[in-house]
């Protein structure tokens, strides 16, 4: 299938101001980008370069006063649903490869070594692997209450616990959190997600945050605030947490006035069609 993601920010900054943002689709995501093109402002001013996560990144310089940065691309994805199997199982901490360990500590917003008695009372009756890591994302799912401007951009997973509502990052914040307590190596990823295969929410469309765990010697797809198996999925960065794949992060005073996000299955009769010819077409 082919779908056509990107996004719109309007900011404004008293001057100068330097940032970086993280909004492309991964370079070594299970996809394939056919077409990208950032607005022409943003194009000329700016370059990329890969953190230390492999994500890739775009540096650029805000103008003083307001500007808008748009990001276009077309991607080819698989309408498969996500990978799953209920016999995976956790792998001994002494077996685990070395750039897995990270993601078994705390972190920012998941404190795991704090909330380890709740997950392990929560969760030590399942026996480890994937069905105890089904069970973490069912109960994050069937007990937060999902709601914009619930939670802000300090909030952690052991506020989100307390408060019992968030977005799809404290979904996923909550969820890593108990997975690491329990010694089950856990990454936090985001991207864009379009409504394939499934009723749209009736929400403006947004960014979308899950998280990835590694069980069998491989890493998995889990979707707490979702919670089922979801097709179309177009990664954008992965981290630690939400601190590690910031959409924006600017260095100095920045509003945000107005964002916009876009994730959706292309048109058959328009699947051929250029970036630049479909914006004007839905302009």
């Amino acid at each position: 299938m082919r779908v056509h993601v990107g996004c719109e920010f309007v900011q404004w900054v008293p001057i100068p101001t330097h940032a970086v943002m993280q909004v492309e689709p991964r370079p070594d995501g299970d996809f394939r980008v056919t077409e990208a093109e950032w607005d022409d402002e943003t194009a000329a001013t700016s370059h990329t370069y890969h953190d230390v996560y492999g994500n890739l990144c775009r540096r650029l310089t805000l103008p003083a006063g307001e500007s808008t940065i748009r990001f276009d691309a077309f991607v080819e994805v698989s309408p498969d649903v996500d990978e799953f199997d209920p016999t995976a199982g956790v792998v001994p901490s002494s077996e685990l490869p070395d750039d897995v360990l990270a993601f078994t500590l705390p972190s920012r917003f998941c404190p795991s070594d704090e909330m380890g008695s709740v997950a392990r009372n929560l969760f030590s009756s399942y026996s480890p692997g994937y069905g105890q890591v089904q069970a973490v994302c069912d109960w994050v799912h069937d007990n937060l209450t999902f709601g914009y401007g619930s939670s802000g951009p300090t909030t952690t997973a052991a506020n989100v616990y307390d408060a019992r509502r968030g977005v799809c990052r404290d979904f996923a914040h909550l969820a890593i959190t108990f997975c690491r307590a329990l010694n089950v190596p856990t990454r936090y990823a985001f991207g864009y997600l379009p409504d394939i295969g499934v009723p749209p929410p009736g929400d403006p469309m947004d960014f979308c945050a899950w998280m990835e765990v590694y069980l069998g010697g491989r890493w998995f797809t889990f979707d707490p605030r979702n919670n089922r198996p979801r097709a179309g999925r177009v990664l954008i960065g992965r981290g630690r947490d939400a601190l590690d794949v910031a959409m924006v992060t600017s260095f100095g005073l920045a509003d945000l006035n107005s964002m916009v996000v876009w994730a959706e299955e292309a048109p058959e009769d328009e699947a051929a069609l250029p970036v630049r010819l479909w914006r004007k077409l839905h302009s």
